[in-house]
């Protein structure tokens, strides 16, 4: 069996790491490559890198931000923000990134996951996905940073874009980002026992029991978080050291 990750996630705007809650009210969280570089000595398993803000004139801009902090850490490094085509991917990973992370272009148009796995391979593309139960109990599938609303339901979107080659899912519950009250253990349990790839669960993750709860309950493969550890509020070794005392098989630090 595969070991349960832990994967700090930088949103980054203007060069900055950023933090919200439910998608708004973004406040300064430091820069991303000091960040990533404490990650990756604290013992995290990957990082994950999304330009929340990417745009076509800021697409170098995060080349080289991509550039920088590879070079300041070892562990995989997912990046995801604007790709739309394999000319993209290409630069990102020449630049140092490991894997790549596709949401709104991939859902516009769901062949550009087939041509980046056929590229590239599936271990590579990563399918994020912005997710929000609404009042009809179902999970609707939103783009453009959470902005855009679609009629897609979570579970048949993530199911078509794993057919299509997606090797891994970023499953982001918006009704739970950054609140810090859980995860979506529901969804997120879903999309982990139905789906044939690994499911890193995110939005919501506030403490060490709850990630004891998405990995138990959710069977998440991995579990991402951003303002409990941007803020100091848990350090990743104690994080580490209370799965262990759960017995949730996790790479120690």
């Amino acid at each position: 069996m595969l070991c349960k990750r832990i994967i700090p996630c930088l949103d980054i705007k203007d060069g900055r790491t950023v933090k919200g809650t439910n998608f708004v009210n973004l406040r300064d969280a430091g820069d991303p490559v000091e960040l990533g570089a404490l990650y990756a000595q604290q013992g995290a398993d990957e990082l994950v890198f999304l330009d929340i803000t990417a745009t076509v004139e800021k697409r170098k801009t995060l080349r080289e931000l991509v550039n920088r902090i590879a070079h300041h850490i070892n562990i995989p490094f997912t990046v995801g923000g604007g790709i739309s085509s394999v000319d993209d991917v290409s630069a990102l990973l020449q630049n140092g990134a490991d894997k790549i992370s596709v949401n709104t272009a991939a859902f516009k148009n769901p062949q550009l996951i087939q041509e980046l796995s056929k590229e590239f391979g599936s271990q590579c593309v990563v399918l994020a996905i912005d997710t929000r139960k609404e009042e009809d109990g179902e999970w609707y599938v939103y783009l453009n940073g959470g902005r855009t609303k679609t009629e897609a339901r979570c579970f048949d979107w993530a199911k078509q874009a794993v057919d299509l080659g997606a090797g891994e899912i970023l499953l982001t519950s918006m009704n739970h980002d950054g609140t810090k009250q859980g995860f979506a253990l529901d969804i997120t349990r879903q999309l982990a026992t139905q789906l044939p790839v690994p499911v890193i669960a995110s939005g919501g993750g506030g403490t060490m029991e709850h990630f004891v709860d998405v990995f138990e309950q959710s069977q998440a493969d991995a579990a991402l978080a951003a303002s409990i550890f941007h803020f100091k509020e848990i350090a990743i070794p104690d994080l580490k050291g209370y799965l262990q005392g759960k017995n949730i098989d996790i790479r120690p630090v």
